[in-house]
């Protein structure tokens, strides 16, 4: 094993998605809250004004909301793949539990672990990743940008490190 402990995989979509439409990952939202504890009180205040407006939002998602007698309030996010996630919102706010939807209607459903390369292809290049610089000769050096002379308004490029340069017809 690596120096990494802990499972890693490479970046990829979830059946390709976003290639011909986007398809939002959440299918379900349940969020699970008791009518009279103090640490539901964001919960409560979220589902009065804020609860309909994400509804809105996001179509595709069915939200539930169960008041149940608990002591620890909680939304459970159902995804497309088959994982659950729970959150538990003890004394939240209502933007604090407006960001946590956000964030779990972005996600996928897929755990999140380490990115082994921010780039994978099934059939790799045996020449290599190419960058603006792959064939450019070492001799060259660096860019420079376009030098334009301001008396004879004449533009000069700059060819090696040298500085000598070679004028160019206006």
């Amino acid at each position: 094993m690596g120096s990494r402990a802990g499972p890693s995989r490479f970046l990829q979509s979830v059946l390709h998605n976003g290639i011909g439409r986007y398809v939002c990952q959440l299918k379900r939202i349940s969020i699970i809250f008791s009518k009279n504890a103090q640490s539901s009180l964001g919960v409560r205040e979220f589902i009065e004004n804020g609860a309909i407006d994400y509804a809105n939002k996001n179509p595709s998602t069915v939200v539930y909301v169960a008041p149940q007698a608990c002591r620890i309030p909680k939304i459970v996010a159902e995804y497309l793949n088959g994982n659950v996630r729970e959150e538990t919102v003890t004394n939240k706010t209502s933007s604090q539990i407006s960001q946590l939807l956000t964030k779990l209607t972005n996600q996928s459903g897929l755990d999140i672990i380490r990115i082994r390369k921010p780039f994978h292809t099934n059939n790799p290049s045996i020449q290599g990743q190419w960058h603006p610089f792959t064939n450019r000769p070492p001799s060259i050096g660096p860019i420079r940008p376009v030098k334009i002379d301001s008396k004879t308004h004449s533009r000069s490029i700059w060819i090696d490190r040298t500085r000598s340069h070679q004028r160019l017809p206006s």
